[in-house]
């Protein structure tokens, strides 16, 4: 059956198949998550209900556009969902709600580092010390960041990052979660989720300089709390780290950089592959382990590791599980807050509504004299 809907104002038309697998991507505009789509289409086309969930909706026509071209056939739904705001969230979940009646596969692509500051005499200092690999695969010591704070009060990486996926889980449960059918969660998570960056008295990283490495690695231990609660419903997550990639967050890491000192650096990076693997440098080649997650039966995935997307110096694309630096009572403690966060901003945002009911059923009155 052949059925138009109108997802966010963007007009689709979609065949509606229970037999085919339905993903879900955030943020799959650019980059990663763009390359991850590409390669799940070009497996199979017609096996596929994508679903294209961002916040900038130009640029999702511009990705659907894209895949299409390569993959007629394709069918791709947009959505618009902005995961540092907490109703647009709760809006577009409750759209995926009303159109499927579940979610195989949630891909957890949304991220931002904003206003990077780089540490020029750190970064030259590392170029010619024994730890200059380690410092180009995690920016370890040479990225600091200044964070914003959102409309609802939230620090801007952590809600983006980590705070409005968490949130979009927990409003898509009746799609994610069926008895006798499993489901996945995976997360893009990062070389730069550092333990060091993280504190659980300081969530969003109000204090400190690093929110976007808090941010990733709270987001592996959220990986291992989601599997402790939801295993038994079926539902499964994963965490992958997608190497160093040239994409447009590392592009923005140095903005003052002209952009024929990137092409000039792409040797050297090049040459750096050739001593370690985790140089994958394409977004095809960084979409490795996200692609390989999608062919693994979950159950079999191990819940204390992190999938790496890896590249050898003869450009063959593997991945390989590393064990994360993370324990079970620091991920229970860190869900348990996430939902007392998750219940105060539900509690705002009711009765932000109400106040909008009561302006518009009230309006001020204003003197005729």
């Amino acid at each position: 059956m052949r059925t138009q809907l109108t997802l966010s104002c963007i007009d689709v038309t979609t065949v509606y198949s229970y037999s085919k697998a339905v993903v879900l991507c955030v943020f799959p505009c650019s980059g990663i998550g763009l390359a991850l789509c590409e390669r799940l289409l070009s497996q199979d086309p017609e096996g596929l209900q994508l679903c294209l969930a961002c916040r900038n909706m130009r640029r999702a026509e511009a990705a659907r556009s894209a895949l299409l071209t390569s993959n007629p056939t394709a069918q791709i739904a947009l959505l618009q969902m902005d995961t540092s705001s907490i109703s647009s969230v709760i809006s577009a979940a409750q759209e995926v709600r009303l159109r499927y009646h579940r979610l195989d596969y949630l891909y957890l692509n949304a991220g931002i580092m904003p206003n990077p500051q780089f540490d020029v005499k750190a970064f030259f200092k590392g170029l010619f010390s024994s730890s200059v690999i380690t410092m180009f695969a995690t920016g370890e010591g040479i990225l600091t960041q200044k964070d914003g704070v959102t409309a609802d009060g939230l620090q801007e990486v952590f809600a983006t990052n980590l705070f409005g996926h968490f949130l979009l889980i927990r409003e898509l449960e009746p799609v994610l979660c069926h008895e006798g059918r499993t489901s996945q969660l995976v997360w893009t998570s990062s070389s730069n989720a550092h333990r060091s960056a993280f504190n659980l008295e300081d969530l969003q990283h109000r204090g400190g300089a690093q929110p976007y490495s808090s941010s990733k690695y709270a987001s592996d231990l959220l990986s291992l709390a989601l599997n402790t609660h939801y295993n038994k419903q079926g539902l499964y997550s994963s965490v992958i780290c997608p190497g160093f990639v040239m994409t447009n967050l590392t592009y923005g890491i140095l903005p003052s950089f002209p952009a024929f000192l990137w092409t000039l650096l792409m040797p050297v990076f090049w040459l750096i592959r050739t001593f370690t693997n985790t140089f994958t440098l394409t977004p095809y080649n960084g979409a490795e382990a996200l692609f390989w997650l999608f062919k693994q039966k979950p159950e079999s995935l191990d819940p204390y590791a992190k999938y790496h997307s890896l590249t050898s110096g003869l450009g063959h694309n593997y991945t390989q599980p590393r064990k994360m630096d993370i324990d079970l009572e620091t991920s229970e403690s860190l869900y348990e807050k996430l939902l007392q966060l998750e219940s105060e901003v539900r509690k705002k945002l009711q009765e932000k509504q109400k106040e909008a009911q009561n302006a518009h059923v009230h309006p001020a009155e204003t003197d005729s004299s």
